[in-house]
């Protein structure tokens, strides 16, 4: 008050002037300043990072004043890298910057919510009856049901204590694993390496209780089938420090600095170094600006560019002249050498599957798996032989699986690439051809469906008679249609012929001239032959959102393998589009899976669940014969896709969630009273009828998922392609899906899966979702859980991008009544362990587990597979079917295990990637520094009671932080290679890194075997580089590099060599281009979705300081001639839309975006700024209402050596890219501000 009675007396003051006049002294009061002053003033600097999936992983300084976060600033301190190398910081964006916002904004969760009509339901049952059955008399009673589930999306949130929603999550989760099944529960997280405790969190509490703990990177679509494919692993990357050694990089599809801002540095400093780069991407990118040459591909036809420019590096560097270096390289480190049988088919012979030691009389001398050991010529010997480090020399043997230069035998081999000169003739090899097929919006050629090369073959005797046979290496250069003077047709004369793979054809498929991908070509191969490897590609996500996305990577990954690129320093491949390298992975799962109280865990590939539990296979308009081969094996190659996936199930090649119709606790129980062991029940059940796969009948309401957790991610506001699918028949709430199921035609076209008349609508019986701040997402759950932010919890996060691991750090508790994911998941665990003896006790659980990568089950049918459901074989698990295990829950000491580390871990140890160790002396540190418990279930077992004990686990466990644990997993490597590895390790025995460790500074981890790069002062991460320089192989089915894909579904799709493939035609406009007119006119786009400045995914983008520095809320890019066309001018509101549904944004007009095609960055939130649609009547949509998802068969093979499943490795892939849209400008623009019409004020309460 004072203050203001000083500023009303300022002019009654007696002031004495200075200065000539000029100045006057005044005893006014400067307090008013402190707002300004202060705002810099902090009590302590702690050191956190942001659990966003930007790969960043950055570390910040956070200023707290009074126990409120201020603000945030880059750390400085990181660890040196080398004297030649830049260092890695500074690292930060200006998102980072602006996290800060969230913690005490308007958009923050600070209390539990739950939608009213449901917490009522509750109350009024719950007065009355124990927790399971108040639950049961909801969801049992279709109108009680139908209150709360139709109005998801339509707000009516109230607040509720943490004892109330814990017992309601509790009661529900007991009900459905009691009644349904345990795998009817599901949770989806994404990337651990975010924040690894706080996935851990609920997916221990899942594992534990036999819920399904759901994949992510191919749901994101951020997997690309072709790394599992050639190398066996998937993904490994260079840190962004090895740029700065590379002599040329592409960046292909990747926008490094506007998606990889911390890392940006180095590829500017590499510029100044000397490095030359070509950029490819079809927009004007803030990549394009600073590469030597942009090349403006026309999006979707990369493959075809990538084809050219190995047209051009094989012409000049394998065939014209033949480079050493790289000859020498493909001979060691891939599948080159590799003979091939050839196989008559019609009227044309066509490559079919590897030859093996078994196809001869006596094995080749091979008694152990010799049907998956690949066989090629000794060049010195001319005998054939079967090298060294082939799959078939991993399981069952120890010693053998390795790259030396030897065959089996031990003698010293050198495998010839190419059958030229020693042939027995040329044979005509069909290849297919899939640039032929047209499409209103990319140009094709004339060229025949099937090409036929002159192939150099040899006649060999086999067990089963002669048979003709090709080396990989004439294959692959056939397929490119390499003139190597063998003469014949389908080979170019020169690269000005339009046939293919020229760069003349390649112009016109792709838009890009000629000259200049002759130019690229030349020059990446060249720097690579000079340096020896050191040409690199950065890729990012834009290659792999196509449904032919394995097209695009393969020819990219055959540039470089071509070149020697891959496994050198400064070389190979960069693939960057989430943060998915967990580094200390070994140490997490175990925590993260429940692995040390039971085993296996349930995993689902989400792709195909939600594919499933969506109904979006009822709305399939790609039809089977769109992608099969000309050349495909005689085959069924008909169904729906759908059908496909169901094949890949019952086999055991992909995971099933629910598993089968009947509660796994209820077939346990029934195996028993059988007198089987499960396992012998379940493969009698299935082929005698009495057993039924939940997969085959999707829509019959036993097989419906029930219960879902949602946390650390924004499912239905960003990864959820099909959105609209997802409200209509997963929540069954308002939805904006315009077109028709195939009625009618599904029942006929689908011969596996069960069709029912009416697809049903809300088949969750509770959405959980926790978050900090009000996500699209928790705008449609039941239930909202308020989580700690990344400044109010601790945890670990790792990246692609460097070798370091950080901390997420508590500076303030959490805010309101939020709770970190760790104390949430826990106090769940407690209140499922209170209800639980309700109507559970100690239970068998009947789990089913696919056939696994890196496990001696991934041998398991080594040439056309067989199905038992068709009698063409028994039903045998691990084989022919899914492995089944009987796995013990005990549920009322849910909470006891949550908190404990488990047994299994001091009797059974660890592993990861087919190695495997002891762990006990780890567990007994574990015991000395958190603690043990003093009584209980978990008596004397080591503590898991908070979040940094949870840490002290990973750390502890894990051979990237623990130099003893390393050490053992090189040991257990080394026994199957028969090399010692050990001294990548021994250095660093002594060292265990502590969470405190981290908070002081960023540590550097210690190499594992776990990657396939090393952490050393000499050379930077890079991916391939042990396989290389320890000749270690990689983990596909020739030990090698793979470049021919022999498995029968993938030569049946047209996928066992790189080929191009236009974008398929998803027929998603005809059905609703004329459906609504609103007098505008309208043009059909190409939608794609690339990656933001404004926001990671749709964290930020509802960020009022990121607002502030876009467009305020969702827009869309679009050209100027095709604006034009359309009537649209910049800022206009306009719609896209097609049958799966409609969007609503803003327009950028641009000159950057290429004719077309309409860009929506990915993602943004249908919460700020979004109007109503007049296609749908409802709120705008997101970029995914217009998307669908879109299975591909090839991504369903397992039980195949590298095409094996396992969690985030290989499955099928989230595509959304080949999508196309109808835009229009908007004539009314309606907000929608007004009451739903079903609510009713009742004393002040939404009904």
């Amino acid at each position: 008050m004072s203050h203001f009675l000083d500023r009303l007396t300022f002019f009654k003051k007696v002031q004495e002037p200075f200065s000539n006049g000029h100045g006057i002294t005044t005893n006014e009061d400067r307090r008013w300043e402190d707002g300004y002053r202060k705002r810099w003033q902090h009590d302590k600097i702690v050191r956190s990072t942001h659990g966003a999936n930007c790969t960043g992983s950055c570390s910040w300084k956070i200023y707290v004043k009074g126990g409120i976060v201020t603000w945030e600033t880059q750390q400085t301190d990181y660890p040196r890298t080398r004297p030649d190398l830049p260092n890695h910081e500074p690292r930060g964006c200006s998102r980072g910057a602006s996290y800060s916002w969230y913690l005490y904004s308007g958009n923050r969760v600070k209390y539990p919510l739950v939608r009213s009509r449901l917490i009522k339901l509750w109350r009024e049952a719950r007065a009355m009856m124990t927790p399971v059955a108040a639950w049961a008399s909801i969801v049992e009673n279709p109108e009680k049901r139908a209150a709360y589930v139709t109005k998801r999306g339509h707000g009516g949130f109230v607040r509720a204590p943490w004892d109330e929603v814990q017992e309601i999550i509790a009661a529900a989760n007991a009900y459905t694993a009691k009644t349904y099944g345990p795998d009817r529960i599901f949770g989806f997280s994404p990337i651990p390496a975010m924040s690894m405790v706080s996935y851990a969190a609920g997916s221990r509490y899942l594992s534990l209780i036999g819920g399904v703990c759901m994949s992510f990177y191919d749901w994101y679509c951020d997997l690309p089938p072709a790394s599992p494919q050639t190398w066996g692993e998937q993904t490994d990357v260079p840190e962004s420090a090895d740029w700065y050694n590379a002599g040329f990089i592409i960046l292909w599809g990747s926008n490094v600095p506007q998606t990889r801002t911390p890392d940006a540095h180095f590829y500017t400093e590499a510029r100044y170094r000397g490095m030359k780069s070509a950029v490819i991407c079809p927009d004007y990118s803030e990549a394009a600006k600073f590469g030597d040459i942009w090349l403006s591909v026309k999006q979707g036809t990369d493959s075809a560019l990538a084809m050219a420019m190995g047209h051009v590096i094989l012409k000049e560097y394998h065939v014209a002249r033949q480079v050493p270096y790289f000859r020498d390289y493909l001979r060691q480190y891939t599948d080159m050498p590799m003979l091939v049988k050839l196989v008559q088919q019609g009227d044309q012979l066509v490559p079919e599957r590897f030859v093996r030691a078994s196809d001869f009389d006596q094995s080749l001398g091979e008694a152990n798996n010799p049907e998956w050991k690949t066989v090629a010529y000794d060049e010195t010997t001319g005998n054939i032989v079967a090298p060294r480090g082939t799959i078939g020399f991993r399981w069952g043997e120890s010693g053998k699986w390795n790259l030396e230069k030897k065959a089996s035998n031990g003698e010293a081999a050198k495998l010839r690439l190419s059958l030229d000169g020693i042939q027995d003739e040329m044979a005509e090899i069909a290849f297919p051809y899939f640039g032929n097929i047209e499409h209103e919006h990319f140009t094709s050629t004339t060229h025949a469906s099937v090409l036929r090369r002159r192939v150099p073959v040899k006649r060999l005797a086999l067990a089963g008679g002669e048979m003709l046979v090709a080396s990989v290496h004439d294959l692959f250069l056939a397929n490119y249609g390499v003139d190597r003077g063998f003469g014949g047709d389908n080979i170019a004369a020169n690269y000005d012929e339009v046939a293919p793979y020229t760069p003349a054809w390649a112009e016109k498929i792709t838009g890009v001239s000629r000259d200049k991908i002759i130019q690229v070509a030349r020059e990446f191969a060249t720097n690579a032959e000079k340096t020896k490897g050191r040409s690199m590609i950065i890729i990012g996500a834009a290659m792999n959102h196509w449904f032919h996305a394995d097209m695009n990577y393969r020819g990219v990954i055959n540039m470089l393998v071509l070149c020697g690129c891959v496994g050198q320093s400064g070389g190979g491949w960069a693939h960057y589009v989430g943060q998915e390298k967990l580094r200390p992975q070994a140490g997490w799962a175990p925590l993260a899976f429940a692995l040390d109280w039971g085993r296996p865990p349930r995993q689902q590939n989400s792709t195909s669940a939600f594919y499933a539990h969506t109904d979006q296979w009822r709305y399939e308009t790609m039809n089977v014969g769109d992608i099969v081969s000309p050349t495909a094996p005689k085959g069924p190659w008909d169904g729906t896709i759908i059908d496909y996936n169901i094949r890949a199930e019952r086999m055991g090649w992909l995971p099933s969630a629910p598993q089968l119709e009947t509660n796994p606790l209820q077939v346990a129980k029934d195996a028993a009273a059988a007198g089987m062991t499960a396992k012998d029940y379940v493969a009698k059940g299935l082929k005698d009828g009495t057993l039924k796969l939940s997969c085959e009948d999707p829509d019959n309401p036993k097989n419906w998922p029930r219960n879902m957790f949602v946390w650390r991610s924004n499912l239905l506001g960003s990864s959820g392609k099909g959105h609209e699918y997802f409200l209509k028949h997963l929540l069954g709430t308002t939805h904006g899906v315009l077109g028709r199921d195939l009625g009618p035609e599904g029942r006929a076209k689908a011969t596996e899966a069960v069709w029912h008349e009416h697809a049903p609508e809300g088949k969750l019986d509770l959405l959980v979702t926790l978050d900090f701040r009000m996500s699209t997402t928790c705008v449609y759950s039941d239930i909202v859980l308020p989580t700690a932010t990344w400044y109010e919890k601790n945890d670990l996060n790792t990246s692609d991008m460097h070798p370091f691991i950080h901390p997420l750090t508590s500076a303030v508790d959490p805010a309101w009544e939020a709770r970190s994911d760790w104390d949430i998941y826990k106090g769940i665990a407690q209140a499922f362990s209170r209800v639980a003896p309700e109507v559970l006790g100690v239970e068998k659980d009947v789990v089913l587990n696919p056939i696994k990568h890196d496990s001696a089950n991934e041998i398991a049918q080594p040439f056309d597979p067989r199905d038992w459901k068709r009698g063409e074989c028994e039903p045998i698990p691990g084989k022919t079917m899914p492995m089944v295990f009987e796995v013990e829950r005990d549920y009322p000491a849910t909470h006891a295990r949550f908190t404990a580390l488990g047994p299994l871990m001091e009797s059974i140890g660890n592993g990861i990637k087919g190695m495997a160790w002891k762990t006990g002396h780890e567990v007994n540190h574990l015991k000395a520094l958190n603690g043990t418990h003093a009584e209980g279930a978990n008596k004397g077992l080591a503590r898991i009671v908070s979040d940094i004990d949870a840490t002290e686990v990973i750390l502890m466990l894990a051979p990237e932080t623990n130099g003893e644990v390393a050490v053992h997993a090189w040991q257990a490597l080394g026994k199957a290679t028969g090399l010692d590895h050990t001294h990548l390790a021994l250095p660093k025995e002594d060292e265990k890194i502590r969470f405190r460790d981290v908070v002081a500074q960023p540590r550097k981890i210690i190499s594992a075997p776990t990657w396939s790069g090393l952490e050393s002062e000499k050379v930077c991460y890079n991916a391939g580089y042990t396989n290389v320089h320890e000749l270690i192989p990689w983990r596909t089915l020739t030990g090698r590099q793979q470049l021919y894909q022999d498995h029968l579904w993938m030569r049946a799709f047209g996928a066992a060599l790189c080929v191009y493939r236009p974008p398929v035609d998803l027929r998603a406009i005809k059905p609703v281009i004329d459906m609504k007119p609103n007098g505008e006119k309208q043009v059909v786009l190409n939608f794609i979705t690339p990656h933001q400045k404004w926001g990671i995914h749709s964290t930020y983008t509802d960020n009022l300081l990121m607002l502030t520095l876009s467009r305020g809320g969702p827009c869309i890019w679009i050209s100027e001639p095709d604006a034009k066309r359309a009537g649209i001018v910049d800022n206009d509101w306009v719609e896209a839309f097609n049958s799966n549904g409609a969007l609503v944004a803003r327009a950028v007009v641009s000159q950057r975006v290429k004719d077309g095609m309409v860009m929506m960055y990915h993602a943004q939130e249908k919460i700020v700024n979004v109007p109503g649609s007049q296609m749908t009547g409802n709120r705008g949509g997101i970029h995914n209402s217009v998307t669908r998802i879109v299975l591909n068969p090839t991504h369903m093979i397992g039980g195949y050596a590298q095409q094996s499943y396992d969690f985030n490795y290989y499955g099928t892939i989230g595509t959304n890219r080949d999508e196309f849209v109808v835009v229009r400008k908007m004539t009314t623009i309606d907000w929608l501000e007004r009451p739903h019409a079903d609510a009713t004020l009742v004393t002040g309460e939404v009904a």
